[in-house]
Order: C-alpha cells, then structure tokens, then sequence
C-alpha cells in the first residue's frame, strides 16, 4: 500500500478512535492528511537534516551543536518554549506547547546516538542518503535513522501538519529530553526532578516516546515496561592487582609472570553458568519477580502471533540459547535478568602479533534488570561476588545506571495506544516488559508515578548496528512509511484527549 492509498484508508478506521463513545474531531482529518501529503519531501528532508548532525555523547561529539539543532526543531514544530537544561553532564531540554486543551500529554525525546564505524557502513552514516531496500521501499540510511530520530521527527511532521490545517493539537505537551541516553542516562534526573519540570510533567497523563513499533509482518507490540540496565567496566591491572606487569613486557616472561588479561578472563567466568547463559553472581536473582500469570498470558498470546523465523532472520541468529523453543526464549526476554559482555579490551590488538604481556585489560558490561531487582543491591552483589572469589582488585567504573519500569495495561495512556491501532485494522500485541531500557523509571516511580511508554507506526531497523534504515515510501503493504506513521501520531493524540482516566 502505497502513503497516499493509506492516508486515504486510514479514515475508514477513524471513527474507532472515539473511544468515549462520542463523535471526535479526529473523524475528520481530511486536512491534515493533505497537509502530511504536501510536506511529505519537508518532513524527509528535515529528518535527513536531523541524522547529518552527528551527537554521539560517548565520544562527547556534536552534542552541543545537537542540542541547538533539537531545540530549534521544536520551536520550528510549534513548542512556544524550548530550552537547554543544564546539567552536570550534557545539557537536556525542556518544551511545551499550550494548546488551550483540557489536557496534557507528555513527551521523551533522546538526541544523542550511538558510535559507528564508517567502514562498516554501505551508505555513510551521516550522509542520511535515500536508498531503495528490497522489501521495503524507499528508506533513510544513517546513524539515528529508527533510534530514535526517525520516530521524533516524525512526530514533529504531525505538528507541523496540523498547524498546517489550521488545528491546534488536541491536547497540550510537555516534552523532555536528553542528551546522554546512549551512555545510560547519567544525568537526566537532573532535568526531570528540576522542581518546575517535575510540576509540569505531573499533570500530564502519561509520558510517551515515539517509536517505530511495526515488524516486517505489519504486526505492532505494546511493550507495558523495559528493563533496567548497569553498564560498568571491569578493569585488571597489574598495579591494583599486585601482581602481574605494571607496564606491557615480552610475554616470553609470561612463565613466570602472571596476567592481567587472564586474571580479568577468569572473573569474567565465575559471573556466568559454564555455558555462558546465565548470571551466577551471588544472590543475583534473590529479589527477580516471577512473572504473573498475566505477564504468561500475554507471553502465550505473542508466541502464537509472532513470525519465529522471521525474528531469527532479522537477528542473524540460527538457534535461541540451549535451542530452546521459541515461547521459552520470549519468556528468558520478558524475565529473566542478564550478564552481558559488550566489549572486551587488553594488549595489543592491531594488524598481525604483537608478542606482549598486556599490564592492563577491560571488559565493558551491561546488566538488565527486571523487577524488583535494584540497582544498588545487583552492584553489591557483584563487588561481594568477586571479593568472595580473589578478584577485589578488579576496579568496577559505573556508567549509567537505573532500574526497570512497569506501566498498568488498563492506564489510559495504553488504552489510547490500542484504540488508535486498531482504528487502522492493527490489533496490536500487548508485551510484559521491553527487552532493552531506557529511563521511563522517572516518570513510572514516585513521585510522578505517570504511565509511560512507546507508540508510533512505521519500521526501521539496525539500532546499535550498521546501515540503520528507517522506512520512508513502504513498498512492504504490511508496513507504513513516513506519511502513514504521522498521521498514526495525530491519531493518538485525539485519542488521549478523548481517553476517560
């Protein structure tokens, strides 16, 4: 189905988005769905723009000129206010929009991206180039493309087409952001627990982030939480060690001299089961919720509707861990917690050999939580862990840190959510818990204690990855492009004004 067909379609479903019963405003956006037509190369250009400016907080890169383009971005959107917070790392931001509506809808923005390798790459990552994927369509390649800017300026074209059409956005916005959720969110407490932002984001009611929630096969999962998530690195030296090189030597002395490489190897393992699946540090799954009976239902339920084999292709994987079926795997990603390696580092590691006895060796890690486990208690534990085992020495530098969140499948935030996905023929998949993180923790627990989470059609894939892509003509009948994925945007926004609390 090609944008305008569904533009054109989506109407027909329209009418479903009255969820209190009454007749909507939003049964007649034949306006705005022209606006979105008409700003169809505006709105790709703006992303493409958007993805050109790279913002890479872990190598602390563009970030500032990042911030000055997102915030002009929103102010170019509509936001009468748009501003940096400072904070004790990179700045966030904070925007809002007063419709003059009877309610407020809040909004989590990310700007930075993760770091690339442009050899990796078929198409530059800044270049934000249009190129023509197989069983796709038209896509943006670049770094950012799905996570998150795609989603965002997405959003932003669905503001500029209501403007477009002389509407007011039906609810009024208060919108936060960030600028460090690649390296873990360090500082973005900063910004929402500032006593103003935090007064304004309260009588929002919800937060949301846009995303791009479509699979290959069309189908749409809710996701009613995320884990949590440590990333620390583990360091061996010789010098903390005290044993072992306190600087690289020939490793002809490695007889008679220990490593540090192998010293950190070794610890590494004692936090892991033989096969390398599951945590084994000490008392790691002592205060692991179960999942609820409901948490099994909804598991059962997405077993049946999801396309294993597609999954296996996307991820380039051939088996789940200990070949276990399918539903058992969606189970292990829904509950259980991890212990994963994301880097290993020590010696030399150039083009050819390189005969030394490395003094210094790091592993970077990262830990997802699940309820009710804590970030202080996990970090305790592993410290216990490796003192108990001869490995005290090891240091331990944590990045970003935070805990899982959960959001109620009866809030009026995911009620909206189902009600404008099947106003388009969607129904979509209800999922216990997002298998990554990300910091909706600050607005699930006190004091705001707001439902959060994702929405948003569309498709993308290659997050974290290589060609990253996000779809913007879809040649795919299954999956929307840029146009039918603002418009889902304006949908939901109707939506939540009409949702009874």
């Amino acid at each position: 189905m090609d944008r305008r067909t569904f533009l054109r379609n989506v109407a027909v479903g329209a009418a479903g988005l009255a969820v209190s019963g009454r007749s909507s405003a939003a049964d007649d956006l034949g306006g705005v769905r022209a606006e979105i037509e008409k700003r169809h190369d505006e709105a790709v250009k703006r992303l493409q723009q958007w993805i050109a400016q790279p913002t890479i907080a872990a190598e602390k890169r563009g970030i500032e000129e990042g911030c000055d383009l997102f915030i002009r971005m929103l102010r170019d959107a509509g936001f009468q206010r748009a501003e940096r917070i400072p904070t004790d790392g990179f700045p966030g931001v904070f925007a809002t929009l007063d419709a003059g509506a009877p309610k407020t809808v809040g909004l989590y923005f990310m700007y930075d991206v993760k770091q690339v390798d442009p050899r990796e790459w078929s198409s530059p990552p800044w270049e934000a180039r249009l190129v023509d994927k197989p069983g796709f369509g038209k896509v943006v390649v670049g770094r950012g493309a799905v996570n998150q800017k795609g989603p965002e300026a997405t959003f932003l074209a669905a503001l500029h087409a209501l403007r477009g059409a002389g509407r007011k956005p039906p609810v009024n916005l208060i919108l936060v952001g960030e600028g460090e959720e690649e390296i873990g969110s360090v500082h973005f407490a900063q910004v929402v627990r500032k006593p103003e932002i935090a007064a304004a984001l309260s009588k929002t009611v919800g937060i949301y982030m846009p995303f791009a929630a479509q699979d290959p096969d069309g189908n749409v999962t809710i996701n009613l939480g995320a884990k949590g998530v440590i990333e620390l690195e583990m360091i061996a030296s010789g010098e903390k060690w005290g044993r072992g090189p306190s600087h690289d030597i020939h490793s002809s002395l490695r007889a008679a001299v220990d490593s540090p490489a192998f010293h950190l190897v070794q610890a590494l393992a004692t936090m892991v089961s033989p096969d390398g699946v599951d945590p084994a540090v000490d008392g790691y799954f002592e205060k692991v919720r179960p999942l609820s009976p409901e948490e099994e239902r909804l598991i059962e339920i997405a077993a049946r509707r999801r396309d294993e084999a597609r999954e296996k292709k996307q991820l380039s994987i051939q088996r789940w861990v200990r070949d276990v079926p399918y539903r058992e795997a969606l189970q292990r990603m829904a509950g259980r917690p991890t212990v994963n390696i994301e880097g290993l580092v020590g010696g030399y590691t150039g083009p050819g050999g390189k005969t030394v006895l490395p003094h210094r060796a790091i592993a970077k890690l990262d830990l997802r939580l699940v309820p009710d486990m804590t970030v202080e208690d996990t970090l305790q534990k592993v410290k216990a862990h490796l003192a108990k085992r001869g490995f005290g020495d090891i240091e331990i530098k944590v990045g970003g840190a935070y805990p899982p969140n959960t959001t109620r499948a009866d809030s009026a935030m995911i009620r909206a959510e189902q009600a404008t996905y099947r106003g388009v023929g969607i129904d979509p998949i209800l999922w216990p818990r997002l298998g990554g993180s990300w910091p909706g923790y600050l607005f699930t627990e006190p004091p705001l204690e707001l439902a959060a989470g994702h929405f948003g059609l569309g498709h993308g894939s290659g997050a974290h990855a290589p060609d990253e892509y996000y779809v913007i003509e879809s040649s795919n009948p299954k999956v929307q492009g840029i146009d039918g994925a603002t418009l889902s945007h304006v949908h939901y926004l109707y939506a939540l004004a009409e949702q009874q609390a």
